[in-house]
């Protein structure tokens, strides 16, 4: 899963990636400070592989992870080339889903690229230069499919489709509001246009906000408020005390969020939103040599979810041989969780569920 961070100059993108990668972006108080996009690959929390790996001691853990990118605050006009332009746009076209940070805190010390703090404001300038953005590649896409459709019938469902996505554009509606099916879901999702992306607004608060009771902070609730009308995820975070966060060791950090009232961090957050937005899970692999998590979507069948550790697993697919987590800690080894009858062979057909574990017999 890739995430791209995105905002306007100065609402604290940096900041946060560099909090929640340790990857070490820099962090500037003027616009445009990230020219070319950082990735940070960053772990998946996952209690289970500690568990399982007090049970396998294996040589090593190896936990699913994310790749966030921090792309470089966009500005009106970036559709048109304005700021650092279309070059970012582009980087934005290669993620899974969009966190979009808007600044929620007054500060005089760092400096807004509008004069003033204005999430409602923040969000449209954005969301308006995505859409402008893909406005001028349906326009491509419609003329391209008419000139098929003299020759070739069968793009009129197509050309309809697009036709009814460029309406919502021309209107300042994202692409994700364009209403699918089954036949229609594929290009759309094949269309790579930025506003059928999902969005999960990092609503980017005061350190005294975020441990104090953000629900009553007013710019808060304008990006609630705004996110919920459009059907997407707001998680509150502060990029400072994510800061601090990220250079403590898991006691401390444990104590830390304690202090400030908090159940979990922004990244943990994040990513609980993420996997949630995209529909993703994540299935388990265990022995002596490594204990491992994989991410797949909902849905996937056991072939597929073997194909995603190696193709020959898929190719030669034979049999799955699962066992739910719970039951395999409850009975504590996979040799008495067979002789309870809880170790099930599965076929083809099977559906992955989250946290299963499992070993793929395959033969190629």
């Amino acid at each position: 899963m890739k995430l791209g961070i995105i905002g306007l100059p100065n609402v604290g993108k940096s900041t946060l990636f560099n909090a929640i990668t340790k990857a070490g972006a820099e962090a500037a108080n003027y616009p445009f400070c990230t020219i070319e996009p950082n990735v940070g690959v960053v772990a998946v929390p996952d209690s289970r592989l500690d568990v399982l790996a007090k049970m396998y001691d294996p040589e090593k853990v190896t936990p699913a992870v994310i790749e966030f990118v921090d792309i470089a605050g966009l500005v009106k006009g970036a559709s048109q080339g304005e700021g650092l332009g279309n070059k970012f746009l582009s980087h934005i076209r290669e993620v899974s889903a969009i966190v979009h940070v808007v600044r929620c805190f007054d500060d005089g010390n760092v400096v807004h690229v509008s004069g003033k703090v204005d999430p409602k404001s923040d969000i449209e300038i954005i969301n308006m230069e995505l859409i402008l953005s893909d406005l001028e590649i349906v326009d491509k896409r419609i003329d391209k499919l008419k000139k098929n459709l003299k020759g070739d019938k069968s793009f009129a469902a197509e050309l309809e489709f697009f036709e009814g996505v460029r309406e919502l554009l021309a209107n300042g509606r994202p692409a994700r509001e364009a209403v699918t099916d089954e036949n229609t879901a594929p290009l759309l999702a094949g269309s790579n246009l930025l506003s059928a992306k999902p969005v999960i607004y990092a609503a980017n608060l005061s350190e005294d906000d975020i441990s104090g009771g953000y629900e009553d902070n007013p710019l808060y609730k304008e990006v609630l408020t705004l996110a919920e009308a459009e059907g997407s995820a707001v998680i509150p975070v502060s990029a400072k005390i994510e800061e601090e966060i990220a250079a403590l060791d898991d006691e401390d950090r444990k104590m830390f969020l304690v202090e400030l009232n908090m159940k979990e961090s922004g990244l943990e957050r994040l990513i609980k939103s993420g996997y949630s937005l995209l529909g993703l899970m994540s299935f388990l692999t265990a022995g002596p040599k490594e204990v491992r998590a994989w991410t797949i979507k909902k849905g996937t069948k056991a072939p597929q979810a073997a194909g995603v550790i190696h193709s020959d697993f898929e190719r030669g697919f034979i049999r799955a041989e699962v066992v739910s987590y719970d039951d395999l800690v409850a009975c504590g080894s996979q040799n008495a969780a067979k002789e309870k009858g809880l170790v099930r062979s599965e076929g083809k057909d099977y559906v992955m569920q989250d946290g299963d574990v499992v070993v793929f017999r395959f033969n190629v």
